[in-house]
């Protein structure tokens, strides 16, 4: 079982709301009002770890370890709008969502191959890990600005901690797992070329409430992510690059494959398919 090890690995790093913030620090002058507005985004955002989690455990339910490391890592994600929002009390509380705002992200996923959904998630902390370094480097006002440091040091550990469910994955089914993560990687590392990088927060989840069925689409502001991306904390090619770059780098490893552009890993995949494709045909068929 993985979550003991990673239960302390994430107790030892977890930083405290009261003393590791600093709050003391604010700098009014240094807070637009477009700057509070996308907190407030944020905030609702990451509340919806709720349904995340609620997913996970349903889709999961044969999988004990990594349904309690679930414990860990929802307690952290609402951490996180819980900063957040903690910022706009101290020092624009007319910004606080409210609680039909929080409810609002909370809506039942359509359930999804657990692998596939294990990878998703993978990627999107390796994303967020990306975004809010560069939110970081975009608010000048130092509160805030450490806050984002704190939020995307946790998405870099908790993409660690999916790598090693990852892992777990492949000893246990071997190259449908590979496949599984091959196919969403190379999904979430190809979608920077369209203009519009892929995240769980606003991929469509639930048919029957399509189009209003992704995150993004139940915020205050449907169009908030695009515009903090691209005009806002200016999220440009370098930084797509560096998310890019973690995604193969982590899939190299994970696969002991040189994969070094996304090119390669379409090839790879295409091999990872035929070979499970010839394996499953040698399988005998089932007597009724």
């Amino acid at each position: 079982m993985l979550y003991p090890e990673l239960y302390a690995q994430l107790e030892k790093a977890r930083w405290n709301m009261a003393s590791d913030i600093p709050w003391d620090a604010f700098d009014a002058s240094l807070l637009s009002d477009e700057q509070a507005q996308t907190i407030k985004m944020n905030a609702i955002t990451e509340w919806s770890a709720l349904p995340a989690t609620e997913m996970f455990l349903r889709d999961n339910r044969d999988d004990s370890d990594f349904s309690a490391f679930m414990s860990v890592w929802f307690y952290e994600e609402q951490k996180h709008a819980l900063v957040l929002m903690e910022y706009l009390r101290r020092f624009r509380p007319e910004l606080v969502p409210s609680e039909a705002e929080l409810h609002a992200v909370r809506f039942e996923f359509d359930p999804a191959p657990p692998l596939e959904t294990l990878m998703l998630h993978f990627c999107g902390e390796v994303r967020l890990t990306q975004w809010y370094r560069c939110a970081s480097e975009w608010h000048t006002e130092p509160v805030i600005s450490a806050i984002y440091r704190h939020l995307s040091q946790d998405e870099a550990r908790h993409g660690g901690c999916y790598l090693k469910y990852m892992k777990q994955a492949i000893a246990r089914h071997g190259d449908a797992a590979r496949l599984a993560f091959a196919k969403i990687g190379l999904l979430m590392a190809s979608s920077g070329r369209s203009g519009k990088p892929l995240h769980p927060t606003n991929l469509h989840v639930n048919a029957g409430l399509f189009p209003n069925d992704t995150v993004q689409s139940r915020l205050p502001d449907p169009d908030w992510l695009e515009g903090w991306l691209t005009s806002q904390i200016r999220f440009d090619a370098p930084w797509e690059a560096r998310v890019v770059g973690g995604i193969l780098r982590n899939l190299s490893n994970l696969f002991d494959e040189p994969l070094e552009t996304v090119q390669q890993l379409s090839r790879y995949r295409k091999v990872l398919a035929t070979r499970v494709k010839e394996t499953d045909a040698e399988l005998p068929a089932t007597v009724v």
